[in-house]
């Protein structure tokens, strides 16, 4: 008997538009045989399914079902494509658990804490995982600019803390561009990191659970034509994406090592991508994504296809895990 997937996307973050392109190529390549495939948008305003005609049904918050004719629809399994708030920091997971529906993502608290940038490098910090050195800054805070430089150096990048696609992140080379830099970000999230910056070669590492085997694909370097791995050169095509990445053989052994430890320690598990720096042979971790870009010019599904794994079996895979 085929199974009930609800394919969430949308959000309530900047990445709205982001996930629901990738929500749709999930419903694009799910296999019909196996799956019964339903869109579902979650937005602050109102959850609805979407039709094949994109007619609106609403959506039963009680108990996550929809009614779109006579027949009541509940599901087997939800399959999480929302980037962002409330599907990457945990609060659509600790949902999903509490009605006892499973979801392809990693568990609400490994959301949450993968999600907030602080609480992630703090976390990792003390396993001997290098990053770059941080500040960090709350909305009303007052900002000793003086402090920051003497303490992240210049240039330096400006983030929200808990936010994806680049959005809130500015490069800072003088002390005086500080404030847009941290008005830009605040206007993502009430918490901010500042870090210095890392001079090297950045990469993407996918691990995920695949045929029930934690599985490391095939690293991908990032070369953007801006002045960093910005919105624009992750959607916009002003960067250069080499899978497999250009690397030693001892760079590749220890990013390859240490991704597959990030996801092992913290217990996480589905699809992950986190973004690394060299500093020589080392990898200094930037941030773990664990709803990343499920387009077919995302990182993850480029990484997939160079290991021979297909979108309908990447996807499928993800279901089945979340199933045992």
């Amino acid at each position: 008997m085929k199974k009930n997937i609800a394919i969430i996307m949308g959000g309530y973050s900047s990445e709205y538009g982001i996930s629901i392109k990738s929500g749709n190529v999930v419903h694009k390549y799910l296999d019909r045989e196996q799956y019964n495939s339903y869109r579902i948008v979650v937005t602050k305003e109102k959850w609805v399914y979407l039709d094949d005609s994109d007619q609106e049904f609403p959506v039963n918050k009680s108990d996550f079902s929809i009614q779109p004719a006579a027949e009541k629809i509940t599901f087997d399994c939800v399959f999480n494509a929302i980037h962002g708030t409330p599907g990457e920091d945990g609060l659509l997971q600790a949902y999903f658990e509490l009605l006892g529906i499973p979801q392809t993502s990693c568990n609400h608290y490994q959301s949450a804490l993968t999600f907030n940038k602080r609480d992630l490098l703090s976390t990792l910090k003390p396993y001997g995982v290098q990053c770059a050195t941080s500040f960090y800054l709350n909305k009303g805070q007052t900002i000793d600019k003086d402090a920051i430089v003497d303490k992240v150096g210049l240039p330096c990048f400006v983030k929200a803390n808990r936010a994806g696609s680049s959005y809130g992140v500015s490069k800072v080379y003088q002390k005086e561009e500080l404030e847009n830099a941290l008005t830009a970000a605040f206007k993502e999230d009430s918490e901010v990191i500042i870090e210095s910056f890392l001079d090297g070669t950045e990469v993407s590492v996918g691990v995920i659970t695949y045929n029930s085997e934690i599985t490391v694909l095939p690293i991908t370097e990032i070369i953007s034509e801006n002045d960093f791995f910005d919105y624009e050169a992750k959607y916009m095509g002003k960067s250069q994406e080499i899978t497999p990445a250009r690397l030693s053989e001892i760079q590749e052994t220890k990013v390859r090592d240490l991704a597959e430890f990030i996801y092992r320690t913290l217990d996480l598990k589905g699809y992950t991508r986190s973004e690394f720096i060299f500093i020589g042979d080392i990898p200094h971790l930037l941030e773990v994504n664990t709803t990343p870009g499920l387009t077919e010019e995302s990182l993850l599904p480029q990484q997939a296809k160079t290991a021979g794994i297909s979108l309908e079996e990447l996807f499928a895979s993800a279901i089945e895990e979340a199933l045992r």
